[in-house]
């Protein structure tokens, strides 16, 4: 919105100019959502709290020793997913070229996420448990939203020669074509994306720490993807216009890290399934609408852990009637070690950014 209005007057001075350069804009875009975060966070904890929107620890029945470790934790607002959404939505209407139609999709897709995210949190609000939207119902919308994604790229490629194709890590010509296909293909990442990330939220910072890290990693190849002199020096499939995409990257590390400020341990404020939702699902779309698909099983490497956790945990009990780990999803397995929270965190922290670099280094290893 900002952006349309100064890039009016670029040939009056130079100055406007700088705006038509996505590195600058996403620089703004980063800042404005740091700061709309910090500025405006203790005033949506202080509504939270007012409103005592906040949510139980894990329930004692289905793990004692996880319910005495997480119990001081009990009070805690959540729903902080509206502050990180609202600051990522502010920048990319100041920043983004909102008649792009990267930007459309991503901005539509985190915002169906969000609202759905948003409805379960306040079920469970309202019903003071931790059993918000039925399973099937939640798992109906994320359905819903890849089908309408998948079926406006099948029918409106953004690459029109290249729609329905798969591109393949560390390999520069391997271009199946998937069809029809493609639609299943975009509702499968949307769906384990959202929900492997709505897992891992479950220690204070992880998983926005987490998403920060995967976030900066999709600006970087939003960026080249939408350059074409280092698309075409990397040998990747080049994307007029992929590039806005860096705007909307950028804000979210940014509304990230100013909500990490508050959600760091110990935690002020937790996203709820307003914001893992929403941000969960929005890394799928932006691997979907760059054509980086598989690479986001690298980016996300530490998410894709985290649901493994879970479905071989269940997997183990139903077949075997034998637990594989003390505890799923991942992390909960080494609080029961012992480890301590932080501990716990900063290590994942480290291997999420282990997953990013190697994501990147997919680029150049061809």
């Amino acid at each position: 919105m900002l952006y349309q209005l100064l890039i009016r007057f670029k040939d009056l001075h130079i100055v406007f100019n700088l705006f038509r350069y996505i590195t600058v804009r996403a620089g703004l875009a980063a800042l404005t959502a740091l700061l709309t975060s910090v500025i405006f966070g203790p005033l949506i904890i202080r509504r939270l709290k007012r409103r005592k929107v906040s949510q139980g620890p894990v329930e004692e029945k289905k793990c004692p020793v996880l319910y005495r470790l997480h119990q001081e934790k009990s009070g805690t607002p959540t729903m902080g997913g509206l502050l990180i959404l609202g600051a990522i939505f502010l920048a990319c209407f100041l920043w983004a070229d909102l008649r792009n139609r990267f930007i459309q999709l991503i901005l539509f897709a985190t915002l169906w996420l969000g609202t759905l995210g948003f409805i379960d949190d306040l079920l469970k609000i309202k019903r003071k448990s931790s059993q918000g939207l039925r399973p099937r119902v939640k798992l109906g919308g994320q359905i819903i939203l890849g089908f309408i994604i998948g079926l406006y790229l099948f029918h409106h490629p953004l690459i029109p020669e290249y729609g329905t194709c798969l591109t393949i890590p560390f390999f520069k010509s391997a271009l199946p074509e998937l069809g029809w296909l493609y639609i299943p293909f975009v509702i499968l990442i949307i769906v384990a994306s959202s929900n492997a990330v709505n897992l891992t939220d479950g220690l204070d910072g992880l998983a926005i720490g987490s998403i920060l890290i995967a976030g900066g990693a999709f600006a970087g190849l939003s960026y080249v993807t939408g350059h074409s002199g280092m698309a075409k020096y990397l040998n990747i499939l080049h994307m007029s216009g992929a590039g806005e995409l860096t705007i909307f990257c950028s804000a979210l590390v940014g509304a990230g890290l100013g909500f990490l400020w508050f959600n760091a341990y110990p935690a002020q404020v937790i996203m709820g399934d307003t914001g893992s939702l929403a941000l969960g699902g929005a890394l799928g779309v932006l691997a979907i609408l760059i054509k980086k698909e598989l690479i986001l099983l690298i980016v996300g490497g530490l998410f894709v852990l985290e649901a493994l956790s879970v479905i071989i945990q269940v997997a183990s009990y139903k077949l075997r009637k034998k637990r594989v780990f003390l505890s799923a999803p991942l992390h909960h397995h080494f609080e029961l070690l012992g480890w301590k929270e932080p501990k716990i965190i900063i290590r994942f922290w480290i291997i999420a950014i282990i997953f990013a670099l190697l994501s990147l280094g997919t680029l150049k290893l061809r």
